[in-house]
């Protein structure tokens, strides 16, 4: 199943939606286990310790510090993983606006945290972007 590569195709087809619920990232040391109670949608291992992005209702009844509640939007379309220029066009417009991300690719889509309160105003600068390539 090979993704999309070209930079106008992404950008006319990526359809964002954004997930219910509130996300937070987390820390673990370095070897602790992740506890069983919790089922984080992303883990990611670093060198100083174990990434875990969840709801913030699931961080918080495990007693987890956590930091930056987003929300996710999920640009739909079936990116390639080599695709070149289409996280770049979509996170220097949040930029502009004033809007950090934190982008994550996975094997489907890319998916990208932006802040709660932000959440709405990034979703409609991103549909105008789709918009704008349907017009």
């Amino acid at each position: 199943m090979t993704g999309e590569r070209g930079l106008d195709a992404l950008l006319t087809s990526m359809k964002p939606e954004m997930l219910d619920g509130t996300f937070v990232f987390c820390t673990l040391a370095p070897g602790a286990s992740i506890p069983a109670n919790v089922n984080p949608m992303l883990t990611f291992r670093e060198r100083e310790g174990t990434t875990l992005v969840m709801l913030q209702e699931e961080a918080e009844r495990a007693e987890l510090y956590h930091e930056f509640p987003s929300r996710l939007i999920i640009l739909t379309v079936h990116s390639a993983l080599d695709a070149v220029g289409f996280l770049a066009a979509i996170t220097a417009r949040l930029a502009e606006a004033g809007i950090s991300v934190n982008a994550v690719s996975a094997f489907y889509h890319d998916h990208l945290f932006v802040p709660a309160d932000r959440a709405d105003e990034a979703l409609a600068l991103l549909r105008e972007m789709f918009k704008a390539k349907h017009s």
